[in-house]
Parts: structure tokens; C-alpha cells; sequence
């Protein structure tokens, strides 16, 4: 057996692996359980406010005002790692090395080089398209996203609203995205963006049903619409899984189907590879966003990935635990699950070749559906004899 003789940058670069991997987990047990770090350091700015005299309502405004600076600075800098992470993994898929300059180790500074390079271009609208469509578009497509997060539960009680009917509140106001990218193909007044934009439409409808029906088993077993409800009722202990936590992917047959369905129906939704018939370079161009540039363009890439980090979440948190795991903090676990899930994605994306546009609705309607409906059967059996 020939073993590989690693070269001094490998061995450099697995000792730096290293280094962050303990950074970051030293990182997250010193700093524990993030909402109570957040209600100490609330507590003493609540204190200070008292000490001068500022309204409560002030005080509100602020609380807002801080929560959505962090979401947004989180779906920012979560954005720019996966897109410098993708291009890693797609490059050692390929054999070749990826981004290596920029910022030195790994190249690990090109997607902030590039971010740089999108501020700075022009924007430029076409003659023919409708010059307010064209504008909302980006708007419409991204503003969905940053809103969903509000719902998405990061951990044990980091939540920024624990809703009663969490995960239809993220498929309702996801949904509305879609009429972003129907806003760009045909406000962009190019026949390959409005092709562009029925196609990702078509898509997103079709796969948003099964991808509805695939959590309908999850919400029958946990008996709450809560992701946080869900989450915790996975921690619970089990008796028929001694070796497993109580995971729903670990449910024979139901937890598997529905994983399998709604994480096919995720990667559709986000349009990504093997699902990205509505940017279809050879085909399309660009598809609906074939006439942007600069930041507008920006913000339907910062969309998809964000879409990407959000689906991850979820199913994180309705089949893998949620923040759920021994000795580190809940929200350092659930990073670590959604980005294992990230890691599908991308994994998918250099693997599979881009289907047909009639046999991604076949499968759709003639394979997922089905399955989804004989999913939510055997669940109701499951609880009636169980």
C-alpha cells in the first residue's frame, strides 16, 4: 500500500485547518450559551438607559434596530464563506487549487476583493426595460430572505421571534421571492430574462408543494408548527433508539422520506445545480438576471445563498436536532449541522448534471408528490396504531 506524502504547503495549511478548528471551538465554549450573554450585556445598557432618563420606546426602537443589524451582518458574512467555500470544494472536486492569493491563506479574502468589485461597477439599466420592475426586482428577491431568518431558531432560545406557526411563516414569506425573479425577467425587457423568470417560477411552484407535504409527517409526530418545539422535542430520550438521538432522519422510513423530499425540493427552490434550469448559461445567458450588473446583481446572489444557509437551517432543525448536542453551546452545534448541510448543496452542485426541463417537472409531480402524499399516510397510520 503506497501511502500520500503530504508537501509542506498541505501540512501548512492542515496545521492552520487545525488551529481554527480549535480557535473556533475555544471560541464557543468560553463564550457559552449565547442568550445569556446577550440578557448581561442587554441588562447593563437597560441599566444605563435608566440612569439617563431615555424612553423606553427608545429603548424598543433600538432592540429592533440591533436585531436586524446582526441578521443582516450574519447573512452577509455567512454569504461571502460559502461563496470562498464553494469555490474550494469545487476546486478540490476538480483537482485543482481555487482561490490562493487574495488575503494570503487559501485565497480566504476573494469573495470580500469581489463584494469591493460589484460596489464599484456601474449600474446599467437597458433602454427597453421598465425602469422601477427593474429596480424592485433585487429588492423583492433578497428582502423575503432576511425575513425568514426572524424565525429561524440558532440555538437553544436564539430565536429573534418564537412564533407559534414558525415554519409556515418561513414558507409563506419565502415564497414571495419568486414574484422578485418573475419582477427581473420580464422588467429587463430581454426575451432570455423573461424566459428566465416563467422557468423559475414554474419551478418554484411545483416544488414548493412537496416540499410543504415532506414536513406535514414532522408536524404530526411533534404536534407544533414551533421549529423551536420541534427542535426540543428531538432532544427528548427515546427507547426504541439506543444508540441515536431521537432525530427525525433516524425514523424508519417517515423521518428518511421526508428528509430526502425536502431536501431535493430545497435545492430546487434555491435554483442550483441540478435544478438550475432557470439560469441555464447555455440556454439563457444568465437567465432572469441576465441584465444586471453591479450591486442589483449582488443582491440576487446574496439571495440564493442566503436561501441556501436558510434551508440548511431548517433542516437542521426540524430532522437533526436543532442546537441539540453534548459540551458545546447550542448554537455553535447548529452552525456546525447547517453548514454539514451547505456542504450537500455544494456537493450536489459539482456532481450532478443539469436535468431536462420536462423531466424536472416529471419528477416533481410524478415521483415527489406521490411519495409525499403516501408519507403523510404511513405517519397517520404510524400515530393511530402505535
Amino acid at each position: 500500500m503506497i501511502l500520500p506524502v503530504w508537501t509542506i504547503g498541505q501540512k501548512r495549511a492542515a496545521g492552520v485547518l487545525s488551529g481554527v478548528i480549535a480557535a473556533a471551538v475555544g471560541i464557543a465554549l468560553a463564550v457559552g450559551e449565547l442568550p445569556v450573554r446577550i440578557a448581561q450585556i442587554w441588562e447593563s445598557v437597560l441599566g444605563l438607559a435608566a440612569k439617563k432618563a431615555v424612553p423606553a420606546i427608545v429603548m424598543d426602537i433600538a432592540s429592533m434596530v440591533i436585531q436586524c443589524s446582526v441578521i443582516i451582518g450574519f447573512i452577509s458574512v455567512a454569504v461571502m464563506f460559502m461563496v470562498w467555500w464553494e469555490r474550494k470544494v469545487s476546486a478540490h472536486m476538480q483537482s485543482r487549487l481555487g482561490p490562493m492569493e487574495t488575503g494570503g491563506w487559501h485565497g480566504w479574502a476573494q469573495t470580500i476583493a469581489d463584494a469591493i468589485k460589484l460596489l464599484l461597477k456601474e449600474d446599467i439599466v437597458p433602454e427597453h426595460a421598465s425602469p422601477w420592475v427593474h429596480f424592485l426586482a433585487p429588492v423583492v428577491t433578497f428582502v423575503p430572505a432576511f425575513l425568514c431568518y426572524a424565525a429561524l431558531p440558532f440555538g437553544d432560545k436564539t430565536i429573534s421571534v418564537d412564533l407559534d406557526v414558525g415554519i409556515l411563516y418561513i414558507f409563506a414569506i419565502s415564497g414571495i421571492s419568486v414574484l422578485g425573479i418573475i419582477m427581473a425577467g420580464w422588467g429587463g425587457g430581454n426575451k432570455y430574462s423573461m424566459l428566465g423568470g416563467l422557468r423559475a417560477a414554474a419551478q418554484s411552484v411545483s416544488y414548493e408543494i412537496p416540499r410543504v407535504l415532506s414536513v406535514v409527517p414532522i408536524l404530526m409526530i411533534a404536534g407544533s408548527m414551533k421549529l423551536t418545539a420541534i427542535a426540543a422535542y428531538q432532544s427528548e430520550p427515546v427507547s426504541w433508539l439506543p444508540f441515536l438521538p431521537k432525530w427525525f432522519i433516524f425514523y424508519p422510513f417517515i423521518g428518511q422520506v421526508s428528509f430526502l423530499i425536502f431536501l431535493i425540493c430545497s435545492v430546487a427552490e434555491t435554483n442550483r445545480t441540478p435544478f438550475d434550469i432557470a439560469e441555464a448559461e447555455s440556454e439563457l445567458v444568465a437567465g432572469f438576471h441576465t441584465e444586471y450588473s453591479g450591486m442589483k446583481f449582488s443582491f440576487f446572489f446574496l439571495a440564493e445563498y442566503a436561501f441556501v444557509f436558510l434551508s440548511s437551517g431548517m433542516t437542521a432543525a426540524l430532522f437533526l436536532g436543532g442546537g441539540s448536542g453534548p459540551l458545546l453551546p447550542s448554537w455553535f452545534w447548529f452552525l456546525i449541522k447547517t453548514f454539514a448541510v451547505v456542504f450537500l448543496f455544494l456537493w450536489f452542485r459539482w456532481t450532478f448534471p443539469r436535468m431536462r426541463v420536462d423531466r424536472l417537472m416529471e419528477f416533481c409531480w410524478k415521483f415527489l408528490l406521490p411519495w409525499s402524499f403516501v408519507n403523510i399516510l404511513v405517519t397517520g397510520a404510524w400515530l393511530i396504531l402505535r
